[in-house]
């Protein structure tokens, strides 16, 4: 990113904002401490009214908090936005009538030309789940699960949930901690501690009946949470190098646990380093499904031997 642009970026970052420390705008872009602090400055000399607070935990806030004008989308913006619109398509995510109110609101922003040149894009730019009989932007038909939305806007306040849930035409009523809510296979999926079983589990969305806040005074403290997700931690038993080619496989798909650590400034190579529960058959299957998956361009370190014999029975089944 170029200086000029970075300052553009910053001083709306600031502006934005009532308070931000110099820590944080190093770890926002990226930058060191020296060159975030020559960035401030330069803001200042601008114009904008900074004001710096002195103290342990002091940082600057904005004078009127409102310095800059209204917020104008270049030609290449709007065609990133609507881009990113296209591409979440029939991904059931949250808050879809508020996005087609949002497209409705872009398209009125932007010049005749403009809006000719995303009707073409529209019409040309295909991505994965799209119908192609029926490609128009704004017909919004993938709507998640109705419990999502709630499920979101109750961890806006708190993680501490109520959760009730049916599988197999059982329903049951438990408290969780709620770790991560992600979607992995177009299903939404809770990765949350259960309080009273003191086990980490994964829920999916479309299971949900129900859910509440937990009530204040059954709550576990972060420490005791952190503590107890630390003791299931496993130790390390999957270690792999991967090349360009299972590095491509693993950006289409990993389990949300797995991740890699690259080995080469040019991400060319990496280092997988995870665990597995081979007494869970699952974990056990899914895991080795998915190593499958990755292909022959990775390097095996150390792996268990339960995960060893299925993979070389799976060869062993699919040579002639």
């Amino acid at each position: 990113m170029k200086k000029v642009e970075r300052i553009n970026i910053i001083m709306r970052y600031i502006n934005n904002r009532s308070h931000f420390t110099i820590s944080e705008i190093m770890q926002e872009f990226n930058i060191s401490r020296s060159t975030a602090i020559r960035d401030i400055r330069e803001i200042e000399a601008m114009g904008m009214p900074l004001v710096a607070e002195v103290g342990r935990d002091g940082g600057y806030f904005v004078m009127n908090n409102s310095v800059l004008p209204t917020v104008r989308f270049t030609d290449n913006e709007v065609k990133a936005l609507f881009i990113a619109f296209m591409a979440t398509r029939n991904q059931q995510l949250p808050y879809l009538k508020s996005r087609q109110s949002l497209a409705e609101k872009l398209l009125g922003l932007i010049s005749e030309n403009q809006q000719d040149d995303l009707v073409l894009l529209n019409q040309i730019l295909f991505f994965e789940g799209t119908n192609p009989n029926n490609p128009d932007l704004l017909e919004l038909s993938d709507l998640p699960h109705p419990m999502l939305e709630k499920l979101i806007q109750l961890l806006l306040l708190d993680r501490h949930l109520l959760i009730t849930i049916e599988e197999e035409k059982m329903i049951k009523s438990f408290p969780i901690y709620l770790l991560n809510l992600y979607n992995q296979k177009s299903l939404w999926l809770i990765d949350g501690l259960d309080i009273k079983e003191e086990k980490r589990e994964i829920y999916q969305v479309d299971h949900l009946i129900n859910v509440e806040p937990f009530p204040m005074k059954k709550r576990l403290n972060k420490k005791k949470i952190l503590e107890k997700l630390s003791s299931q931690e496993g130790e390390i038993n999957l270690v792999l190098e991967l090349g360009p080619k299972a590095i491509s496989q693993f950006r289409k798909y990993h389990p949300l646990n797995v991740s890699i650590s690259y080995t080469n400034p040019y991400q060319t190579t990496a280092i997988l380093k995870t665990f597995i529960n081979v007494n869970i058959s699952e974990e056990l299957t899914e895991m080795t499904n998915w190593l499958s998956f990755l292909g022959g361009d990775i390097k095996v370190r150390e792996v268990p031997k339960e995960v060893l014999e299925v993979l070389q029975e799976r060869l062993f089944l699919y040579c002639p």
